[in-house]
């Protein structure tokens, strides 16, 4: 099997079959992003023993399932179940002996949150399978995967007992950037300009398994269409599964996703509290903690600020527009899509997602402006109004090392943006409330990045340092 855009990942994994002794790897990253297939495929020829927890399955359940997945690599049925997970690895660790070899070998177990049920003493038994069998010899690849990350993190990363420190590499699988994006549906025979797969970045964003379901020769707006707003659209219901799948009570977590995909700029803590009712303390930092590891949340911290302050914002580009327009657009009417894509609210809701496409691609954009080598913090800044004075928003800033400050306006046009003279003013007014708010010593650069080419005139000569095309993040 042939993997597409996961070349620093492949690189790792291949990297170690080759090393002097054994490893114990985890891999995590959001549902559908493609973790089973990244491992399934590099290893293949490597694989003695595969098998994927069940959803909601009892221990019971999991043994069968277990036993079942033993019977096919050995070829062998086995009379009798085990009476927990501790006979079951001892089953494993007989079959593991006679099947010598001087290559490694990868035991993978997908979806280790679900096979760990309640009083299994799975992680347990699986620390002792690793410390006492498996890390003993020099030719094993154990993989640990799971889609919620948080449970990994905390279970079996952060561990206290005898998975502490054991784990020797770490992958989290991040989307698709645009150019992976673009390299991924070359390999589908799909030939699409540059517009055309941003607009469905913002929509499907850079998960594998969504782009998967694009057919060649299909428009953007077809491909939504059939995709969101058809019965059997892949992602016509996927939005239902997708918390209750990674999270035990997800309705929080819900609650506060929907809060902020109705939210343009971002919301603070308390302003998310406010509008999704999940209980301040306990309750919302486990919900956040989950969202932020699991990738589909960002915070961003003020200019200026540590903590304090911290806006967090929803970058997962299918929930936003799950809750913009699929939400509330349920009725399975034929060409439904054309008619949404064509109204206002849509075009006003594509600058939006422009400004999340951008900040998921910081390190393109530092290396179109030539400052790759410039470390860089990406920050965002408000300022409320008051006192007859109106406030105003930065959502992308990038605080330099070398002194400067880049104010990023993103902007995204059916055609070339041309800049007037009542825009010009606003950013020229923008930038000057910054420095004095801020009080900065450093310079600052207006930045536009656009989905077009900027038409230049003597409006944006005035007010324009630097300007990025989207072409350029690819």
């Amino acid at each position: 099997m042939k993997v597409y855009g996961r070349d620093k990942e492949e690189k790792l994994l291949k990297e170690l079959l080759v090393s002097g002794h054994s490893e114990f790897v985890g891999v995590t990253g959001r549902r559908r992003i493609g973790k089973t297939f990244l491992v399934d495929a590099v290893y293949e020829n490597h694989m003695v023993f595969s098998m994927t927890g069940i959803k909601d399955g009892s221990l019971e359940e999991q043994l069968v399932h277990f036993m079942d997945k033993l019977a096919y690599y050995t070829k062998q049925r086995t009379i009798g179940m085990p009476r927990g997970w501790q006979e079951a690895l001892i089953l494993l660790k007989y079959y593991l002996e006679k099947k010598k070899s001087k290559k490694k070998r990868v035991i993978f177990l997908d979806e280790v949150p679900w096979l760990a049920t309640p009083k299994s003493n799975f992680l347990q038994v699986l620390a002792h399978f690793w410390n006492d069998y498996l890390s003993k010899t020099k030719n094993y690849i154990l993989v640990v995967c799971g889609s919620s990350t948080s449970w990994i993190t905390s279970k079996v990363y952060n561990d206290k007992g005898g998975l502490h420190n054991r784990i020797t590499a770490k992958i989290n699988l991040q989307p698709f950037t645009l150019k992976e994006t673009k390299q991924f549906l070359a390999s589908k025979s799909i030939k699409l300009t540059d517009n055309a797969i941003v607009e469905l970045y913002m929509i499907c964003g850079g998960v594998p398994f969504y782009l998967n379901a694009i057919k060649k020769g299909q428009s953007p707006t077809v491909a939504i269409e059939q995709l969101c707003f058809s019965a059997a659209g892949l992602l016509y219901n996927e939005y239902e599964n997708l918390f209750k799948a990674l999270y035990e009570n997800a309705g929080d977590h819900e609650a506060m996703v929907q809060a902020l995909a109705l939210s343009r700029q971002g919301l603070s803590r308390k302003e998310l509290i406010n509008k999704s009712k999940v209980g301040a303390g306990g309750p919302f930092t486990r919900v956040m903690n989950d969202l932020l590891l699991s990738g589909f949340v960002e915070e961003q911290l003020p200019y200026g600020k540590k903590k304090r302050g911290a806006i967090y914002r929803l970058i997962d580009e299918y929930c936003i527009f799950y809750h913009r327009f699929m939400s509330k657009n349920r009725k399975l009417t034929k060409g439904l899509w054309q008619q949404l894509s064509a109204k206002q609210t849509y075009k006003i809701w594509k600058g939006y997602a422009f400004e999340n496409l951008c900040l998921r691609h910081v390190e393109e954009i530092k290396k179109a402006l030539g400052i790759s080598a410039v470390y860089t913090e990406v920050a965002s800044y408000r300022q409320e109004g008051k006192r007859g004075k109106n406030g105003f928003q930065i959502d992308l800033l990038l605080d330099r090392a070398d002194n400067t400050i880049n104010i990023c306006e993103c902007k995204y046009y059916s055609t070339n943006y041309e800049f007037t003279k009542s825009y010009a003013e606003t950013i020229r007014k923008r930038k000057a409330l910054f420095q004095s708010a801020t009080k900065t010593k450093k310079m600052v650069f207006n930045t536009m990045i656009t989905n077009y080419p900027l038409e230049e005139n003597q409006y944006s000569t005035e007010v324009v340092d630097s300007r990025v095309v989207v072409g350029e993040l690819f």
